[in-house]
């Protein structure tokens, strides 16, 4: 028995929480009452030292401006890196991002001029697209190859888009979000080789790196490559590992002295973003100093919830099959046997199942006829979810 209940229900309900409370966000077709799970936030409560930094920063009642610039918070974060991956992270190589899709965005526009390519790996996390199409980019999609019932990098094709010099970047989703791929070292020394080759940026958003399952190993990419970490930037953030994505703070690897003058040019002299605020700088040091315990009862935890769900759709619906994550707390189900349209899918979901999950085809094509689910919740949630499933996919 662990220190901490993961089987606790916490009512989120009038919290302002944009999964429980905005639920027809999620789509024109979800109901107000609908079972959540698309977010990609978790229904746990925080560690308990990341409660106790908060609440003390509450009871020293003034909230000024605040910077993250102290020795207590590089070495928080550079420790935790060091601790849990072998990597030694240059503090001045770290800047701030109030998330790393905003960084996204702001890499986007400083990497590239209007009309370039940028390569993302579809189905893959849909704010990629949305960033940069709506820089004027161009998304160039090299797609994952989906072969018995797990994917691979299709490195012929990104060699072809390598090669054209208008394509300038590569978003990397490492792990995936979301098929749930941990990339091994080899297929990611494939990927700087070709990028290398090339002359071409990589982007790695690493933000679920510290969920995996056991056995697994995340490799962050820039400790493969030390002659070319100066093209690669690294995107993380404690806000999927500790439950914190409202405190909207997040840190940004960039080795590139020139590259970093750029960002901080777009974000502090023009954008006017300057340093988290003050509850995200104590919880990020709590999180990173004192809640590793958490963090791993928590992956036990998402462990078993995966293992739950493989079982129930193993015993109750085998025609859909479920893409095991190696990594992040988010499920990819393929639902393609079934025969359903993406509009006749999402009803059935939305409408007869009434539960609220990422439809596949916002991640592209390659998407369509998959489910997307949030299994960063009680095993209870969990299972209603999956029963409203199997009766909603039984009543075809």
């Amino acid at each position: 028995m662990g220190k901490y209940d993961f089987d606790k229900i916490v009512d989120r309900i009038g919290t302002d929480s944009v999964k429980w409370d905005f639920r027809t966000m999620c789509s024109p077709k979800a109901q107000k009452d609908g079972l959540p799970l698309w977010v990609a936030d978790m229904d746990f409560e925080c560690a308990d030292p990341i409660i106790k930094a908060l609440h003390d920063r509450v009871d020293h009642k003034i909230f000024g401006y605040s910077s993250n610039n102290s020795g207590e918070y590089f070495d928080a974060f550079c420790n935790w890196y060091k601790r849990r991956f072998g990597w030694e992270i240059d503090r001045k190589s770290v800047v701030f991002a109030p998330g790393v899709v905003p960084a996204l965005a702001i890499l986007v526009r400083i990497l590239t001029n209007p009309g370039d390519g940028v390569i993302i790996q579809r189905p893959v996390y849909y704010p990629f697209t949305n960033k940069i199409e709506k820089n004027d980019r161009k998304v160039i999609n090299n797609s994952l190859i989906y072969d018995d019932g797990t994917y691979k990098m299709d490195y012929d094709d990104l060699e072809e888009k390598a090669k054209d010099p208008k394509n300038k970047v590569l978003i990397l989703c490492s792990p995936h979000n979301p098929v749930g791929r941990v990339w091994s070292e080899d297929e990611l020394i494939r990927v700087v080789d070709i990028c290398k080759k090339h002359d071409v940026w990589i982007v790695a958003d690493e933000i679920h790196s510290d969920l995996v399952r056991k056995g697994i190993k995340h490799t962050p990419i820039q400790l493969l490559c030390d002659d070319y970490k100066d093209k690669i930037v690294t995107c993380v953030a404690p806000s999927k590992s500790f439950n914190l994505a409202g405190m909207q703070s997040s840190n940004i690897i960039i080795n590139n002295a020139e590259l970093k003058k750029k960002y901080l040019d777009e974000v502090v002299s023009t954008g006017g973003v300057h340093s988290p605020n003050p509850f995200a700088i104590v919880s990020t040091v709590a999180a990173y100093n004192e809640s590793e315990d958490w963090l791993d009862e928590l992956n036990d935890y998402l462990d078993k919830n995966i293992d739950f769900i493989k079982e129930y759709l193993e015993n109750n619906l085998p025609k859909a099959k479920l893409i095991y994550p190696e990594g992040t707390y988010l499920v990819w189900i393929d639902l393609t046997t079934y025969g359903l349209s993406e509009v006749e899918l999402e009803d059935l979901m939305f409408k007869k199942a009434n539960i609220l999950l990422d439809e596949g085809y916002i991640f592209g094509k390659e998407g369509i006829g998959f489910e997307r689910i949030n299994a960063a919740c009680p095993k209870s949630i969990l299972e209603e979810c999956l029963i409203r499933m199997k009766d909603a996919l039984d009543s075809l």
